[in-house]
This record gives structure tokens, sequence and C-alpha cells, in this order.
């Protein structure tokens, strides 16, 4: 898919932290339970730490204790891509930026969590930056 926002390998290897590139350009994950937002409860607009797209809100943030921030729905069906996912002997349903392609996380359906969608954007905090609500 071609993106918005395209940079060389180069570029984002210069404007990422190396374990920012490491979750965002190469799919990788931050241990569960150590990322600045799995607990956060600030009101805000959380966006792509690579492009600065809007993701998720805080209104749809909630605790599912899976170690990783948890959302119920993205802020715009737009906002995010998801792509079928087989890797390490699972499928899952991996969640990326549609802005720029950075990988954030995973999306899981069915778990019987008491949200209205009934899904679990589980995404990596190191993904996200927050921008708390003014006010």
């Amino acid at each position: 898919m071609a993106y918005e926002i395209d940079k060389p390998d180069e570029q984002w290897r210069a404007e990422l932290t190396p374990q920012e590139y490491h979750v965002l350009r190469e799919a990788g994950t931050e241990r569960p339970f150590t990322g600045e937002y799995t607990d956060t409860k600030t009101e805000g607009v959380y966006s792509c730490r690579a492009c600065g797209g809007e993701l998720f809100r805080s209104e749809t943030k909630f605790e599912s204790h899976c170690g990783w921030p948890s959302f119920y729905d993205p802020a715009d069906s737009s906002a995010v891509e998801l792509i079928d996912d087989r890797s390490h002997g699972m499928v899952r349903t991996e969640v990326r930026c549609a802005r720029c392609g950075s990988h954030l996380g995973h999306v899981f359906a069915g778990e019987g969590y008491p949200t209205p969608t009934d899904q679990r954007y589980c995404i990596n905090s190191i993904s996200l930056r927050l921008a708390p609500q003014e006010g």
C-alpha cells in the first residue's frame, strides 16, 4: 500500500530512537506493563509517534489488564490499517498507522470485553504520543 507519509529507511532511523524504530518500523513489541501509557488516565488524543496522525482518543481507552494500552475503537476507521498477521505461529490482526504504515500493535475481537465494539486494540505505548486535552 502507498502511504501519505513515505520516507526512506535511513530517514526513519534518523528520526526515531532505536526502540521506536524496532517497534514502529520492524513490527516489534515492547515488554508488557512497561509502556508509559499502559495505566494513563489522562484525557486527550493519541497520535502516531512516527508521523503525528491521530489514532485514538482517551474516551475509548479501557483497562484490559493485558500489559499494553487498550482501546475499543480508533478515532476514525480510516486512521488505521488492519493486516492479517500469521507470524510467531499465531493468527492475529496487525494494526498499522494508515498515514505512514508504522506498526502499532494488534486488534482482538470476541473476547467478551464490556465495550461497545467488543474489540481490543492492544497498542504499544512507544507507538503513540499523547496530547492531553486542554481545558
